[in-house]
């Protein structure tokens, strides 16, 4: 999942004097006040969703905040990254390339209507459905038919995917077009949660106003303000809200969301600015959490630009020994990020250690990269990146690392927002590299791989291609066997050394503070608040 979360990092001047930030965006209208909140409710700092509120084309961390609360699927993650049967009774297969879908009895949406194989089938093909324009088509690349409803080039030939056949009304089976051994690990992510009749006839409408089986249902979006959810009484998963409702609320910046957590004017925010990193401990105590999660921070080379068009990668091998992570995380960030040693964080599953030296700062074996790969177009490149999400302080670090290393003149290259930042990705006007942050969506090497560098991916958004990669992945894929499956993308990660799609930055922790009237503040895998397991004292 595309990281908008704002990662808080603290200040400091060291060398390169910048004060610490976070990585994530923050779109909203400054303060916030605890009038309108109604009583028993928890409210979070989570800023203005990039799309409509549809489970298909969410893709980055504030929208999925109201996706996870209105919906549920077959399957969920705890919050530690166990999975676990959630509205399926059972997911199973013999040979990891046709599954049998069970469903439990008794589920329904919020407005009533029950919960069958037809709200899944029906949801999945039009996910996928080219004509849908959905972020996460890609998802349902493994079903068979796929290629018919969502064709490289022209319109869908067909309205569903020949893979997905309904049994009876709490019955189905997925056909693959080969084996996936941790399919059953992906459907934990929210994109497969199921849609009622009403969308499909209303799709826009919807999008505003959607209609979930989740632990929350909608009460309202005030867009630039507020996502507001209310307790479902009629939910049947095992994760029921211990709170009345929630209300995520957006703001311009993490320092007002401090004050006015300090002020108890917001109970909670997931992320804490540069300037009160420092004192957060003291203004909080042991509201004051720290808790490392599955995601890491990146900068990913635009591979259409100017700067790196057919850019050897020894030029990119070059330029990541020009960072100096350890400073940086260390003055910069002070302590709060762990230096990258490879393209995902120890806590995913298949994290190994890649015997290379290009996460190391090194500014002479740098330079020599460089020059052997034909120097920089220009000798400059520029990073992208949201200012609201105090972004600045450690692109700055980052960008003075390199001039001082090899003379390749750096800039930070802002965007007012996260949603503007994205919307840059998504039409392709990124001049260099922008900030590529990433958080787990299943907590396995797959993820932060193949969704991110195959060449088909959604959340290529640099473009990335290269056959090898992409037959590796592929071999991957095919494994029946999850621990074959993992060697295979493991070795994928050792070829990637010698590619460099994206250039590690450091891994993430939450700093999260809250005030004494909710308790039972937790962090899940994917650095998310548990909305569900709050409580209002």
């Amino acid at each position: 999942m595309r990281g908008s979360r704002s990662v808080k990092w603290a200040a400091l001047a060291a060398t390169v004097a910048m004060a610490a930030t976070a990585c994530g965006g923050g779109s909203g209208s400054g303060g916030s006040s605890a009038a309108g909140k109604p009583e028993g409710y928890v409210s979070i700092n989570v800023n203005e969703p990039q799309k409509p509120l549809v489970p298909g084309n969410t893709n980055e961390t504030q929208g999925a905040y109201a996706i996870n609360s209105l919906f549920t699927g077959l399957v969920k993650y705890t919050p530690e990254g166990k999975l676990e049967n959630a509205n399926a009774e059972s997911v199973t297969s013999k040979d990891s390339k046709t599954w049998t879908v069970k469903l439990k009895k008794g589920w329904k949406f919020h407005n009533g209507e029950d919960v069958t194989s037809d709200s899944y089938i029906d949801a999945w093909n039009w996910y996928a459905n080219i004509a849908n324009n959905q972020q996460n088509s890609y998802w349902f690349s493994d079903i068979k038919g796929y290629d018919d409803v969502h064709p490289e080039k022209g319109k869908a030939k067909k309205d569903a995917m020949s893979g997905l056949k309904k049994v009876d009304d709490h019955t189905f089976t997925i056909e693959l077009t080969h084996p996936v051994s941790y399919f059953k690990e992906k459907l934990g992510y929210y994109t497969w949660t199921p849609l009622p009749k009403g969308f499909f006839k209303d799709p826009k409408g919807y999008g505003q106003k959607p209609v979930g089986n989740g632990p929350y249902e909608f009460e309202k979006w005030t867009h630039k303000k507020l996502v507001q959810v209310k307790a479902w009484k009629g939910y049947k998963g095992d994760n029921k809200p211990k709170n009345k409702g929630v209300q995520f609320k957006a703001y311009s910046g993490y320092e007002a969301s401090y004050q006015d957590v300090l002020s108890k004017n917001l109970d909670i925010s997931p992320q804490v600015a540069p300037k009160d990193l420092a004192k957060r401990k003291s203004d909080f105590g042991d509201r004051a959490l720290d808790e490392p999660f599955a995601a890491t921070q990146q900068i990913t080379p635009a591979f259409y630009s100017k700067s790196f068009k057919d850019v050897d990668p020894k030029v990119l091998q070059g330029l990541s020994m020009a960072i100096d992570r350890k400073s940086i995380t260390k003055t910069v960030l002070q302590g709060s990020r762990v230096p990258a040693t490879g393209f995902m964080p120890e806590m995913v599953k298949g994290y190994q250690k890649l015997d290379t030296d290009i996460f190391d700062y090194n500014p002479s074996k740098a330079k020599k990269l460089i020059k052997e790969g034909g120097g920089v177009p220009g000798n400059k490149v520029a990073i992208q990146f949201n200012a609201d999400g105090g972004h600045k302080e450690w692109v700055t670090a980052v960008c003075a690392s390199i001039r001082k290393a090899t003379g390749v003149e750096c800039v930070g290259d802002s965007k007012p927002d996260f949603q503007t930042e994205l919307d840059a990705r998504d039409a392709k006007q990124v001049k260099s590299f922008y900030r590529g942050g990433w958080v787990a969506d299943y907590p396995l090497n797959v993820n932060f791989l193949k969704e991110l560098f195959d060449s088909k991916a959604q959340a290529n958004y640099g473009g990335f291609k290269d056959p090898k990669i992409d037959e590796l992945f592929r071999k991957g894929d095919k494994a029946t066997d999850l621990d074959a499956t993992v060697k295979d993308y493991q070795a994928a990660e050792r070829e990637l050394v010698k590619k460099m799609p994206s250039i590690p930055l450091w891994d993430y922790a939450a700093n999260v503070v809250h005030t004494d009237a909710v308790d039972n503040v937790k962090i899940d895998f994917r650095g998310d608040v548990v909305m569900t397991d709050v409580t209002v004292k």
